[in-house]
């Protein structure tokens, strides 16, 4: 099919629920995308986070093959080999004891949350269930977790939302005290909040999190839903800031673009969810286990090492191109926000980008950059020079 027959069946026969950039995606190979007529694109978004080995990565390939002839799926009422080789591997690699395996990120914070409040159930009855989340956080698009996302233009339009949650400024633990009570059994946060501009918590203030947590008894949630799998140079964000998360929710990266998500648990936290308390159909499905564990055995020291090398030259090197329309950088390993001028419209420069061979994403009031992690230093400069021919 054309890009203009393929965009002409979408309208047609799919909800109209994406606001999309006017490309249709045939192929692509390494961190180059090609449309049906062969056109090229720079791909700096890998499918919001998700492509981290790219495209067409024959180790990847192959292993989705070989699963898949093998066995494509099996109830969880049974054992199968990938998804318990892909946890002990997280778990190995993260000091976490235990992994729940869903589909996507939405579904993974729902899990986290729901065994939260068990926790605290099972421990000090009712009347202690209220999460707090950060303002300009986002955690997902359930109902559940649209409301724990500190961002009033989400609670809208879908009412009643879940209660329980109440929402304190990021780097500021006065705030979070301030919102604290006798209610309380959770602090959930994104250690990088994506969505809402890639914006990096300080680490003194996560660790005095942790700390006021562990004094209450309250679960420390990490959100790793876009900041985990290698993403900022680390294999999970929470490593680069010297705290253990009770649980920790991941997705998007961890099967190199199949649909597979979950959360770890501490040792305090491994039998909170018993038979019975928490399922879903398609979790540790074992072709999408198979995929993850060629990410895992991709994602070793040197190639992270890599990731954080990558991410600094890209950061420099938009700087050094002292654009009319942009200002500072910010962000961790291959996660960039790039801050948007007054008088210049991010999503004008997304689709002057993307109609020059650059695909890139928007977050909060400026931009984001969220490449392959195997992206080479050919398709960076490629991506910089459009940058530069484009918006110079």
């Amino acid at each position: 099919m054309t890009s203009s027959e393929i965009k002409a069946l979408t309208g047609q026969y799919i909800m109209n629920t994406y606001g999309r950039f006017p490309v249709a995606i045939d192929h692509g190979q390494g961190a180059t995308l090609y449309d049906p007529e062969g056109n090229a694109y720079i791909d700096f978004t890998s499918g919001i986070g998700v492509c981290d080995l790219g495209y067409g990565y024959q180790p990847w390939v192959d292993a989705i093959a070989a699963q898949a002839k093998k066995l494509g799926h099996v109830s969880n009422l049974f054992y199968t080999e990938p998804p318990a080789k892909l946890a002990e591997i997280l778990c190995q690699r993260t000091g976490e004891s235990c992994v729940f395996f869903a589909n996507g990120g939405g579904e993974a914070n729902e899990g986290m949350i729901k065994l939260a409040r068990k926790y605290s159930f099972d421990k000090y009855g009712k009347g202690r269930s209220t999460i707090i989340t950060l303002n300009n956080s986002f955690h997902g698009r359930t109902i559940t977790t649209l409301m724990a996302t500190g961002q009033e233009v989400f609670h809208n339009y879908f009412f009643p939302f879940t209660e329980g949650f109440r929402y304190a400024d990021a780097n500021d633990l006065a705030s979070l005290e301030a919102a604290a009570g006798d209610d309380v059994c959770a602090v959930m946060m994104e250690l990088v909040q994506g969505e809402g501009g890639v914006l990096p918590l300080d680490k003194e203030y996560v660790q005095a999190v942790k700390k006021l947590c562990e004094e209450r008894d309250w679960l420390l949630l990490i959100d790793e839903v876009q900041t985990g799998v290698g993403r900022t140079g680390s294999l999970f964000a929470f490593q680069q800031y010297g705290v253990l998360p009770d649980v920790v929710s991941f997705a998007k990266g961890i099967a190199g673009g199949l649909p597979m998500s979950g959360i770890m648990a501490n040792e305090k936290c491994r039998n909170v969810l018993g038979p019975g308390t928490h399922a879903t159909t398609f979790g540790a499905n074992p072709v999408c286990a198979a995929a993850g564990l060629v990410v895992q055995e991709t994602l070793s020291d040197a190639f992270l090492e890599e990731v954080q090398a990558k991410g600094e030259y890209l950061r420099e090197r938009i700087e050094a191109l002292d654009l009319p329309c942009f200002g500072k950088t910010r962000g961790l390993g291959l996660m960039i926000g790039i801050e948007v001028k007054e008088g210049f419209n991010k999503s004008e420069i997304a689709g002057k980008l993307i109609d020059s061979g650059l695909l890139v994403l928007t977050a909060g009031p400026g931009m984001r950059l969220l490449p392959p992690l195997v992206i080479t230093r050919e398709e960076m400069d490629q991506g910089l020079a459009i940058m530069k021919k484009t918006l110079g």
